[in-house]
Parts: structure tokens; sequence; C-alpha cells
């Protein structure tokens, strides 16, 4: 009896225990659950106090001889040297409380193209898998306008780029690619500040007779017919270590005009270049931690050539609306920068942008905080519907280019005496133009009213298409910055009614406050220029190259505030992905660049022969020139991207070392060649300038 009882006692109170600890586990588990649940809504509502940062830079420089450049179109301009390197930086930010991220590049080109982007983020698949992607993956050219051309798949920039130069594509994809690889593997915590302050005499506006255009009111509100404000954001690590800076300020980098042969980053470049070689003590061009990115903005109508326009034959001040002259016509009215020649106004353009940039990187003090989002659609821009009212609509059009398109710019005239300004067509191009090309219906003469046709592209497509009709809208948001990626180059006024409207949707639910929004140009995929409705009715160049008709700007706002409106309530995942645009088979686009022939030296010589050397010695200021035989420098693929073609060096006669003073991406260096029977003789150049040097630091890359 009494054993069965003390059985019974025991198992009662195993029982017993077993519900205690069940009921303290339940009651821990609850607990934790409920803290777990808070610590979700804390990191949903508020972010981390940093982000995880990273930023790299990596060579995109590609072929430096006989193909043509990006920007101007320009037959007669092909590469023939170098003058800098170019580069693609890359930065990333992340929040680590929701482990969303973005990218955002910036790359020394004319501007991406669509097939570059999908290339890219084909490779991004491969490498990261759903990492990085076509929704949180911007990229942006700086719109130099002497890089390399032959990356497109589009016909009518494959025939001003002579077809696709696998080499070139090759340079692009992987410059960028290494860039944000570098940028991944080096992400750290940190924190973002962002500035803004005035650049003084740095751009002008080319087309003022089509910003008058503009509502006297809405012009009103400005002070000047150009944005002169430059944005910067400033990273640094936990620790103050200054990780890099990304900017956006409106000019064209044309300060290297179109008789240029030399590849160039242009002014934005040099602002770059100047703001690295300052922060990475000890650093060749190129070399070093910490980047600096100057890109591209609303700078459709924007020009660095602060002189303006007057007429080269006679000096006299250019017709305003139509930029001609009384004697030649508008091949003499052309715009000059504020050097001696275009490498000085590249110089001083370049250096005034760096100079503000480093005073708003030494004085930042705000930091942005807050959830990192984004939004992407892809969208047929030749069918957009654009509501005004709930009684007036209007509609994009098929692809079209006025005949002021063949005029060009004061940065960089046409050909065959076309005039900016024009709206009405000619009899001889129009005859042209029905034989060649075909004839644009009623229907698309209508739509694209008033410009008058000459390039009816939209409805050309052989060998294929010759303009994209499904284009990239997005937005990323980190915090209370949003930057908002245009396809195109926006005008003035059209960046700031953009600006504005984003603006507007991201505040509107009172989750965001305070919102600065940047708009950064020529991102993912080309598509010309944006101008404002009234901007187009006088048909200058711009207006000319809006190739969706004078709704466009309105249809962009329309897009880009419904990624607004899904950001500000948080309901990206209801966008719809929109139709997928084609990357065209490499089979299918063809190079129309000849042959490079096999490098031949002239008879007697070999290759390396020193036709003029150096001299014996020079004094601060002098310029050293060396001539020598060399193979074509197209040829040499190793050194597209990630070497260099030349190195100047310092001799030190204590120790009898040669220290590398100089290398191709340095300002004071060009390296120039022309032909001659068989070969090429090829130029370097030395400037006086300070020299700078020391123990470089070691990226981690």
């Amino acid at each position: 009896m009494g054993s069965k009882n003390a059985t019974s006692f025991q198992i009662s109170f195993a029982v017993l225990f077993v519900l205690m600890t069940a009921v303290t586990v339940a009651v821990i588990a609850v607990f934790f659950v409920s803290v777990r649940s808070e610590a979700d809504l804390k990191s949903t509502e508020e972010p981390s106090t940093h982000y995880q940062i990273g930023a790299g830079r990596a060579d995109c420089t590609g072929p430096i001889a006989n193909l043509p450049m990006m920007g101007y179109a320009n037959p007669d301009q092909t590469a023939a040297g170098l003058h800098t390197r170019l580069f693609s930086r890359a930065f990333i930010v992340a929040d680590p409380s929701t482990s969303k991220r973005v990218v955002f590049v910036s790359s020394d080109i004319g501007m991406i193209s669509q097939k570059l982007r999908l290339e890219v983020l084909k490779r991004l698949k491969t490498k990261y898998g759903n990492l990085y992607r076509q929704d949180n993956v911007v990229l942006s050219g700086t719109h130099t306008h002497s890089g390399p051309a032959g990356y497109f798949q589009y016909t009518l920039c494959l025939i001003t780029s002579k077809g696709y130069i696998k080499p070139s594509i090759n340079a692009l994809i992987n410059g960028i690619i290494k860039s944000i690889d570098i940028a991944h593997k080096n992400m750290k915590p940190g924190k973002i500040f962002v500035n803004k302050g005035t650049v003084e005499g740095s751009n002008i506006n080319r087309s003022p007779y089509s910003y008058l255009q503009n509502p006297k009111e809405e012009r009103a509100r400005y002070k000047s017919n150009t944005d002169t404000e430059l944005v910067l954001l400033k990273m640094e690590d936990l620790d103050g270590q200054a990780i890099g800076i990304l900017s956006w300020f409106a000019v064209h980098p044309v300060s290297m005009n179109n008789s240029n042969h030399l590849v160039s980053s242009d002014n934005m470049g040099h602002a770059s270049y100047l703001f690295e070689q300052d922060k990475n003590v000890g650093c060749l061009p190129g070399e070093g931690p910490f980047v600096a990115a100057f890109a591209s903005t609303n700078l459709g109508d924007v020009s660095a050539n602060t002189l303006g326009p007057h007429c080269i034959n006679t000096g006299e001040t250019c017709d305003n609306s139509n930029s001609t002259c009384p004697i030649g016509g508008s091949s003499m009215c052309m715009s000059s920068g504020p050097g001696k020649d275009m490498f000085e106004s590249t110089a001083i353009i370049g250096r005034s942008i760096y100079n503000k940039a480093k005073e708003l990187f030494r004085t930042a003090t705000r930091e942005i905080k807050g959830p990192i989002n984004f939004a992407h659609q892809w969208v047929n821009m030749t069918d957009v519907t654009v509501q005004f009212n709930s009684t007036h609509k209007g509609h994009t059009c098929k692809p079209a280019l006025g005949y002021s398109f063949a005029a060009g710019t004061t940065d960089g005239v046409g050909a065959f005496n076309f005039t900016q300004g024009t709206v009405e067509g000619d009899p001889f191009w129009d005859s042209i133009r029905d034989m060649l090309l075909g004839k644009p219906s009623n229907e698309t003469q209508k739509c694209h009213h008033p410009k008058p046709i000459l390039f009816n592209t939209g409805y050309m497509s052989k060998p294929l298409p010759w303009h994209p009709d499904i284009v990239d809208v997005q937005i990323l948001t980190i915090g209370t910055l949003a930057i908002v990626a245009v396809p195109g180059e926006f005008t003035t006024m059209s960046g700031r009614r953009l600006r504005e409207n984003v603006k507007r949707e991201l505040e509107s639910t009172g989750t965001l406050k305070d919102v600065d929004v940047v708009v950064a140009g020529l991102c993912n995929v080309y598509t010309h220029y944006i101008t404002t409705y009234e901007e187009y009715q006088v048909q200058r160049y711009e207006g000319a190259s809006t190739i969706y008709g004078p709704h466009t700007l309105s249809a962009y706002i329309q897009l880009f505030k419904g990624l607004a409106k899904a950001i500000a309530e948080n309901s990206v995942d209801k966008l719809p992905q929109g139709p997928e645009p084609p990357n065209y088979p490499d089979k299918l686009l063809v190079s129309l660049l000849l042959p490079n022939p096999v490098d031949k030296k002239p008879t007697n010589t070999s290759f390396g022969d020193v036709l003029i050397d150096v001299q014996a010695l020079y004094k601060p200021g002098d310029i050293a020139e060396v001539t020598f035989i060399s193979g074509n420098p197209r040829n040499s693929v190793a050194l597209l991207a990630g070497g260099t073609f030349l190195t100047v060096e310092r001799y030190d006669n204590v120790t009898g070392d040669w220290t590398v003073m100089y290398n191709d991406a340095s300002w004071d260096t060009r390296f120039s060649g022309y032909r001659i029977p068989s070969s090429w003789k090829l130029h370097t150049f030395k400037g006086g300038f300070e020299w700078i040097f020391g123990p470089c630091p070691v990226s981690e890359w």
C-alpha cells in the first residue's frame, strides 16, 4: 500500500513538474515572441541608426583608337588617343534592419544604353542571384561626349556608332560589374550626410529662347534659367573615416568639343579626379579607397561653354531663336568655354565644381535617416495616355526626330545647314525622307505637331528597331533622399517639374517629410531629350529630339508619381512590372568598323624606336614630349581596362629606384597618335604640375 502511494506521489509530482515546465516554457516562448514581434515591428518602423555602405571604382575605358566617339554624332570624330581614362563608380547602401539595398552607378560614358543595362543585369544575376536586380540597381552615364561608342542595340545609334563594337561594350560591362563587386566587398556600417550649394559661373542655358516659352509665373519662382545647385552625399564609416561622395550637378560635359580625338572623362570626370586625388593621398589616379562620383542630372539644355554662342567668323551675337549667323548660317554659331582651349576649359569647369563639392563635404552635417525603398516599371512609352483632368487627356507617340535634330546645338553644330527652331518641313528633305525612309502618316504628324518629322523612327524596323519602345522608370529612396532615375536628358524646367511632383507624392501620406529629390540623368536606357510642352512648341534641338511627342514630360511625371505613390503607401509590390524590353543577341548586331590592320613598322625601324627623345633638363612648367614607333592601341586588348598605356617615372639618384609619378589617367599626361605609312607615331605629354607622392593605401579589393 505504502509502496503504491509512493509511486502515485512520484507520478503525480512528475506530472506536476512536466506541467509547470510546460507552462514556464510557454510563458517564456510568449515573452520572446512578444519581444521579437516588437523588435520586428520596430525594425519595420524604425530602421537601424546606420546603413551598410560600400563604394567601388573600376576602369571602363575601352578602345582608344580608330572608332567613333559617342555624343556629338560627328563622323569625323574618331578616337586617336587618350586624355584621361574612364571609370565606373558604384555605391551600395543597405538597411541592416530590413535587408533592403540599392545600387547607384555613375560611369564616365555618354549614356547608359538598354543593351548595356540588360547585359550588366544578366551578369549580376549570375553572380549574386536576386540580390541586385532591375528594381534596385540604377546605372547612370556622366554624359561625356568623348568616350568610345558602339554599345547600343537600336539602329539609329548603331549607325552613328558604326555598329556594335564588342570591345567597347565588354569594357563597360566589366568595369561596371567590377565597381559593384568592389563596393559589395567593401561594405561597412556608416552614415550619409546631405548638403547643397550653388556653383557659380559653371553653366549656361544653351536654349534660352525655349526656356522663355515656359509660363512667366513659373519662371519667376527661380533665380536662373539653369539649376546651379550641387547636391552632395557624404558617406563615412562609424569612425568618421570618409568612404566617398556621390553628387549631382547640371552641366553638359562638352568642354572637350567635337574636334577632340582623345578619349576623355571631360569636366565632370575632372572633378572626380581632383576629389579622389585629394583624398587618396599618395595614390596614382584610379587607385585608393575613396570614391568621388559627379553624376548627371537635368542637363538637357545646360552647357559648360559659359562664354556662350557667337558667330565664329565675325564675332557677332547669334540669332537667339534659331542660333544662326548672318554669314554662314547655323554652322558658324558656336559656343566656347572659359579657357584658352578645350583642355583649359575642362579644367576650369571641373575645378569649379570640385571646389564647391569640397566645401559642401567639409560642412555637411544633415544626416539622412530612414528606410530604404525602391520602385521600378518597364513602360511602353509609345502608348501612354496622360490624364490632365476629368475631361482632357493626351497621348505619347511612336518615336520620331524633327528637322532641328539635324541642326545640332551650339555645343556641336549639325550638317547641311539645318537650323534650330524649324517648325515647317522642306520639300527637298521631305522627298528624300519619303523615298529612303518612308513618309510619316497623317496620324503620326498630328501626334508630333508642331514637329516637322525628319526621321520617322517609330515605324522603321530594319535591320532592327531604330528607337526603343520599352523604357525603365525607377525611383530609389534612402531615408529622406529620393533618386529619380530618368532615361534621357531632361531640360532645366522639365527636371524642376518632375522633382516637385515626386516630392509632393512622396510626402502625401506624412510618412516621409522634407524629402530631397534628385533627378539622375541618362539612366538605364537612352531616349534622347525631354522638354516641357511649351519648350517643345518652338522646336529647337531639344524639342526636336523629344522623341515621344509633346506630352512626353507629362507622361513621365504621371509615371513617376505612380512610383512615388507606391513607395509612400508601401504598395510597391502591387505595381505591375510592365513589358520586358528586348535584348537582341550579339549575332544580330553587326559592326560597321573595318578590321583593324595588323601592326607593321616602317622599314628599318623597330617597335619602340624613339623618334623624338626627351630633353636632358626641364624647368618647372615645361612640357616633356617623346615620339616613338608603336602598334595601334586598339590592338592592345590587355590595356583596354585596368592597365596603362604610359607611365612617367622619377629616378632617385641615391637609391637607384624608379618611382611612377603619373599614369595615363593623370591630368598631366596625354597619349595621342597618328598613322604613318605602316604604323602609328605616338606622343606622350607631361605638364608642369606639383608632384604629390607617398605610400598609397591598399584597397581591400
